[in-house]
């Protein structure tokens, strides 16, 4: 399997991955999977259910079960949850089996597009702009560490952003064939 076969998106909780992947994938004719929807349909139950079921340990590690499973596909493009970077395994297992995409979004554009959403077991609490902050800070820096490539997507169309992760596909790919 070609890395570059294997698309795998990755970022804070409203970043795009999903809309954003879905596009891509379509642009690229790519399968499209979304490890959280994957995770519920196997369960049967919510993300948030798992949460206060299993706890989020219980939950990292059934996402690092479908990680390790939707990666040795082929031809994929994976919206991966915001916290799958926070595992050395998941991040290994990322960067052999495709290119990792960052999509990043400002703190005010990630509060804006989860506002009204109650699926999201970590932004249960009452000040959601501290709980954000205090998982960026962590995970910002480790999300940079992983990608090969950043895009920005605030105050951007899903579509947008899909082209431009495309464009830098293309780019990549041609250094690498460069290079070798």
């Amino acid at each position: 399997m070609n890395r570059a076969d294997n698309i795998f998106l990755i970022g804070p909780m409203g970043a795009g991955k999903s809309t954003i992947g879905r596009h891509l994938a379509e642009m690229l004719h790519k399968e499209f999977q979304d490890s959280d929807h994957e995770i519920e349909a196997r369960t049967g139950a919510s993300i948030p259910l798992i949460f206060e079921i299993e706890g989020e340990s219980g939950f990292r590690e059934r996402e690092s079960s479908v990680i390790d499973e939707l990666t040795h596909k082929s031809n994929l493009v994976l919206a991966t949850g915001g916290g799958v970077i926070l595992k050395e395994a998941n991040r290994k297992i990322l960067r052999e089996r495709g290119v990792i995409v960052y999509l990043h979004a400002p703190l005010d554009a990630l509060l804006q597009r989860t506002r009204r959403d109650r699926h999201r077991p970590l932004l249960q609490t009452a000040d959601r702009r501290r709980t954000f902050e205090e998982i960026l800070k962590i995970r910002e820096p480790i999300y940079h560490q992983t990608a090969d490539i950043v895009v920005e997507t605030a105050h951007r169309s899903p579509l947008s952003v899909a082209r431009e992760i495309t464009r830098k596909l293309e780019a990549l790919q041609t250094n690498e064939n460069a290079a070798t």
